[in-house]
């Protein structure tokens, strides 16, 4: 029996990160007291441990200066030691009791999320933060994730391997923007209609690309990573050609990006109503095609038989169903996401494109199907995950962070490579995925 074995390395690790954050967090806020002390500072507490970070929850719609609905105060240094420990013990147990998979995916699950929150008390140590707008601001940045790893889900299930999702992402961003411009350009109209159909523009730009991919692939049998690498790259050549010799050239009345669109009466309730009903329409979009997929791929003939061509083409048709043709169609349908996920990039977030503005999110949302073991809720969580990391490190910048912002730009990327080395667990993709078939 083997001694360093998955289940003892996570624990050991996530030791190893509960003991750097006690430290770590002990030594600032010591020096943070000590300069506040030699500052003569009114803020300073009696000790390291009168630092106290506080989440509140305000009212929503309300203008700055009302007092929040709830403050939770939290001692920091003692929030942090808590926590850490309960990580220590957890990790300790599953070095002691070896166990080959229970156990290890819903720890390392807890180590990456205590961890973000770990960090964020840190940094408003000695100040507050807006819990709503933070947890606002985690669900809004998931929506690019979200939506591309349902774009690898509907083509992985299908037996199609589509790393070309950023490539489809970054196309539909930049045609949907075009076609902005233009429409808004030739009706002399700066309201939303112009940017409602660049997202139709983007979302088809999406499929299109995905029907090339799907052709490569599927018709012609080139190897699908090769061919998603093609796209990704074709990709960036042409948007950067566009960019640079008709987007900044062009001029458009329209420039505005899609406008909040607040559900009445959700809301206004304190906390969910700022998380969950007061976001931009391709957002809510998201979170309603999460759900439509789940029932869609495990209560409906059309994903019984997407799961049937993914695990067992062979078999497939033998009762008639055509596997090249449907899998071609889930391509194409999985571009349609990809492109909409674009469209979130250069029409709601803001109104512009920039050169390799997905900036890699098309590769995480992929690491974040695989979290989700290829499944809808699965990969949205994952989603969540991975968007706690960017919008941990926008959130900080607000605050004096002891920790350079490089690191924490680059922890999504860390958690990325945590989940594609396995360490989450063993997840097993459909048995048919990124082999071709022939009749």
């Amino acid at each position: 029996m083997r001694f360093i074995t998955r289940a003892r390395a996570v624990g050991a690790l996530g030791i190893v990160v509960s003991l750097v954050l006690m430290l770590a967090v002990n030594a600032n806020l010591s020096t943070k007291l000590a300069e506040q002390r030699a500052a003569g500072s009114a803020k300073a507490p009696s000790s390291v441990w009168g630092y106290v970070s506080q989440l509140y929850i305000p009212e929503p719609k309300t203008p700055p200066g009302t007092p929040p609905v709830a403050t939770i105060p939290l001692p920091t240094l003692g929030t942090v030691f808590f926590i850490c420990v309960l990580l220590i013990a957890a990790g300790a147990f599953l070095i002691a009791r070896n166990p080959e998979r229970r156990g290890i995916g819903g720890y390392v699950s807890a180590l990456i999320g205590f961890t973000f929150f770990v960090l964020l008390i840190w940094a408003v140590a000695g100040d507050r933060v807006d819990l709503a707008d933070t947890l606002s601001r985690v669900v809004r940045v998931s929506t690019p994730l979200g939506l591309g790893a349902l774009a690898g889900l509907v083509c992985e299930r299908s037996g199609v391997v589509n790393i070309g999702i950023e490539g489809m992402m970054l196309t539909g961003a930049c045609f949907g923007y075009i076609a902005a411009l233009v429409v808004g350009n030739w009706f002399d109209a700066a309201g939303q209609a112009p940017v409602w159909f660049g997202v139709l523009i983007a979302v088809l730009t999406g499929g299109i690309m995905a029907a090339l991919h799907a052709l490569l692939s599927i018709r012609f049998k080139i190897d699908q990573i090769i061919s998603g690498t093609v796209i990704n790259i074709m990709a960036v050549g042409l948007t950067g050609y566009l960019r640079s010799n008709f987007i900044i050239k062009y001029d458009s009345p329209v420039k505005k990006p899609l406008n909040d669109l607040p559900i009445p009466g959700l809301s206004d309730i304190p906390l969910l109503g700022p998380v969950l009903f007061n976001h931009k329409p391709i957002t809510y979009m998201m979170l309603l095609l999460v759900l439509i997929m789940h029932v869609l791929l495990f209560r409906t003939v059309w994903g019984l038989r997407t799961r049937a061509i993914g695990e067992h083409p062979k078999a497939a048709d033998t009762v008639g169903i055509k596997v090249n043709r449907m899998r071609f169609w889930n391509v194409v349908i999985g571009g349609f996401l990809a492109g909409l996920a674009g469209a979130w990039f250069a029409l709601e977030v803001t109104f512009r494109f920039d050169d390799l503005m997905t900036n890699g999110q098309g590769f995480i949302a992929l690491a974040a199907m695989i979290f989700g073991k290829w499944t809808p809720l699965g990969a949205y969580g994952g989603a969540l995950l991975f968007s706690s990391a960017n919008a941990l490190q926008l959130k900080v910048q607000n605050y004096d962070f002891a920790l350079a912002p490089q690191f924490l730009q680059m922890l999504p990327y860390v958690v990325t490579i945590i989940v594609l080395a396995g360490v989450i667990g063993k997840a097993r993709p459909p048995a048919a995925v990124g082999e071709p078939y022939d009749h």
